[in-house]
């Protein structure tokens, strides 16, 4: 089992391999994206290239555009070449349900058909490492000790649960909100971008999506302008995202 102390640790160690520490960086982000329906993530991962920007991912077995599973074989080439790139990668569940409250021992887990799994500590355990698992045979690397719930909604025996399988939780910041599942009548992309520049700091953790069904303007395409201005601001972008909100040192 990962300690957080180790987990802490790996966060570190992987900042100093990445070189995130650099003069010229004044301010770190920490840029996260949920698997979502991966429309737009060929261009995210261009744009995170152009930039020289790591991230987080984490990953969930969501239905893509393709009609396909984010976690399928045919995502092994796009998940190998992000490894290689030296980005970080978390679980996201496998289901992807909503984790609703603790009763009795066991957490209320709502799937998106509607239904109620009811967890014990062993099959919240199973539900994190299971994309864990299948990540390591697509591309021969396991996941950070790293997760993210679904939606950002925990309960306090979720955590416990998941941190005494090894699973630190990455929550967000509130001004790290890119607001790319909002509607785009109403948060058009210019919003989102001058609100992100206006929020954001120094240790922030950011949160987006590789792609979102609901979003009519996607916000992926505005990524490359939001990252240009804050690196002219001073900002670097590392990963991994630290566990427990907390940044690493």
């Amino acid at each position: 089992m990962i300690t957080r102390l180790a987990s802490a640790a790996l966060c570190a160690a992987s900042l100093s391999l990445a070189g995130v520490a650099d003069a010229a960086c004044e301010r770190t982000l920490y840029l996260t994206f949920d698997t979502g329906n991966m429309r737009h993530a060929e261009l995210i991962a261009s744009t995170l290239a152009r930039h020289g920007a790591k991230a987080t991912f984490f990953v969930a077995n969501e239905k893509t555009v393709n009609g396909d599973y984010v976690l399928d074989e045919a995502w092994a080439p796009y998940w190998k070449a992000r490894v290689a790139e030296g980005h970080a990668f978390g679980s996201h569940t496998w289901r992807h349900g909503s984790f609703r409250r603790d009763e009795g021992g066991r957490i209320d887990y709502r799937l998106a058909d509607g239904k109620i799994d009811r967890l014990d500590e062993s099959a919240l355990c199973a539900e994190i490492k299971r994309p864990d698992t299948r990540f390591r045979e697509l591309t021969g690397r396991n996941l950070d000790p790293l997760w993210r719930a679904p939606g950002g909604r925990t309960t306090p025996l979720t955590l416990a649960a998941a941190n005494r399988c090894g699973y630190h939780h990455v929550g967000w910041a509130v001004a790290g909100f890119l607001g790319d599942e909002l509607p785009s009548d109403r948060y058009p992309n210019k919003t989102l971008v001058e609100q992100a520049l206006r929020k954001l700091r120094d240790g922030d953790v950011v949160m987006a999506h590789l792609g979102i069904w609901s979003r009519q303007d996607p916000f992926a395409p505005a990524l490359d302008q939001l990252l240009a201005s804050l690196a002219a601001r001073g900002f670097c972008f590392a990963a991994p995202a630290p566990a427990d909100g907390k940044r690493p040192r």
